[in-house]
């Protein structure tokens, strides 16, 4: 297990307080907000993401007035890094205005194994740290880096091209280098690190219910030697086979409240994209599998073994959020829909945040498709609830029964809204250009109840 966070920089006093005693009492909330955004940090190697955060804010500024002005003497590599550079801080604008107080941050590359924390360091002393167009900075004191399946080699032909390349669909989880896709995650609240559980190493084999996956799709071209029927992985990589494309984890999030600490369970995932599929539908699967970890998880299934051996999932009755782009929409898309479905209104789930009145919902979503900005699944059922410009619901922020919610929303301002400079730019388009091609979502858990 792989994790570590900064020297706390800041005292509790930074949090966002909502109902906090005076005088030398400690500090108490009323509220928290948790969220998820897909930051699309996801760059062809990890040293250009560390530089690019490295840069100071002054720094930044430098390249960014020669960029803006024209000028002709920026080299083709300096222009490429100003475009980044202006990606990163819309980012951070972003965040500074919806000001989670706990946050995944999905595709920000690390080092494979989540030891080394120069990108994140750099994203928060650099960006966050600094008002971006006016907004007051944010300071998050804990920060956890997670190890990471992407891009890890495997050592087997898992695509069975016939070349053991240990990257793409030869890596335990896609990327082409190890840490490639990461994700991370930041909060103003302290952090239990003693008691985080990952679950990187976890078998998909070791799942009931799963084998190793039966070549489904015969239309296609099928690789030497094999036939519709056939197991698609060898029996070795089979029993070597991780589920987490990336990896699970339960991050114990310990929130000050009048009637004493709560400790909320942050269970983070980046299930694979059920696209790009081989004749076995190796993602399609994967991601339903992933997705079905947490139900079982919440469930406290006794299979479940972490990266240190510790067995079962999640105490019956604890508080818990379910947060990440899960990749999966329940009414269109290409995944499973049944299991993120089953999911969405589990019994153990806060369902009225998840699929009633309280669903993070935005009106830039609906203004993108009808615009014709978004220009794929137009036909969408809940326009309102979308998250990113695929025109898909695919990021969740899901809280348990136990939890009340006072709060939602996607962060997707519509043409005539404060904050549309971040999703859409003439110039830069409403994907990964100007900030994102997903939206962060966001849900505000009431203590008072």
């Amino acid at each position: 297990m792989h994790f570590k966070h900064s020297l706390i920089a800041a005292t509790l006093a930074l949090s966002a307080l909502a109902g906090c005693n005076s005088n030398n009492a400690e500090i108490t909330h009323s509220q928290a907000r948790f969220a998820t955004f897909n930051l699309s940090f996801d760059r062809a190697t990890y040293e250009t993401l560390v530089s690019e955060m490295s840069f100071t804010h002054g720094e930044q500024s430098a390249l960014l007035q020669r960029y803006q002005a024209n000028d002709s003497t920026l080299t083709t590599e300096e222009t490429e890094t100003a475009k980044r550079i202006i990606q990163i801080r819309n980012v951070a604008e972003t965040i500074q205005r919806v000001r989670p107080d706990t946050f995944v941050l999905a595709e920000f590359n690390n080092d494979g194994s989540g030891e080394d924390m120069q990108a994140l360091d750099g994203f928060q002393n650099n960006y966050l740290s600094h008002s971006q167009n006016g907004q007051s900075p944010i300071e998050f004191a804990y920060r956890e880096n997670f190890a990471t399946n992407t891009g890890k080699p495997s050592g087997q032909d898992l695509n069975l091209d016939g070349n053991k390349s240990d990257q793409g669909d030869d890596a335990w989880g896609f990327g082409f280098y190890h840490g490639q896709y990461a994700f991370a995650v930041f909060s103003r609240f302290k952090i239990d690190e003693p008691n985080i559980r990952t679950f990187q190493d976890f078998r998909w084999k070791d799942m009931p219910g799963e084998n190793n996956l039966k070549i489904v799709n015969c239309d296609k071209a099928l690789p030497e030697g094999k036939a519709c029927g056939d197991s698609w992985y060898s029996n070795e990589a089979w029993e070597q086979f991780p589920l987490s494309s990336k990896n699970h984890v339960d991050v114990p999030v310990i929130i000050p409240t009048k009637s004493g600490e709560q400790v909320v369970h942050f269970l983070v995932s980046h299930p694979a994209p059920p696209i790009f599929d081989n004749p076995a539908k190796h993602n399609t699967e994967r991601n339903r599998a992933e997705l079905k970890f947490w139900q079982d998880y919440i469930e406290n299934q006794t299979y479940i073994y972490d990266d240190n051996g510790l067995t079962g999932g999640l105490p019956l009755g604890s508080h818990f959020v379910i947060a990440g782009d899960l990749n999966a929409d329940h009414q269109m898309g290409d995944g499973d829909r049944a299991t993120i479905a089953g999911l969405l209104s589990h019994t153990q789930m806060n369902v009225e945040s998840t699929l009633g009145s309280l669903a993070p919902a935005s009106n830039g979503g609906e203004y993108c498709l009808s615009e014709g900005i978004c220009q794929r699944n137009q036909d969408t059922p809940h326009p309102a609830n979308i998250t990113s410009t695929s025109g898909l619901r695919l990021d969740y922020v899901i809280p348990s029964a136990t939890l009340a919610v006072k709060a939602s929303g996607v962060f997707w301002p519509s043409g005539s809204e404060t904050g549309y400079h971040l999703v859409y730019d003439a110039a830069l388009g409403n994907s990964k250009g100007v900030s994102s091609d997903h939206r962060i979502v966001w849900v505000d858990i009431d203590f008072n109840q």
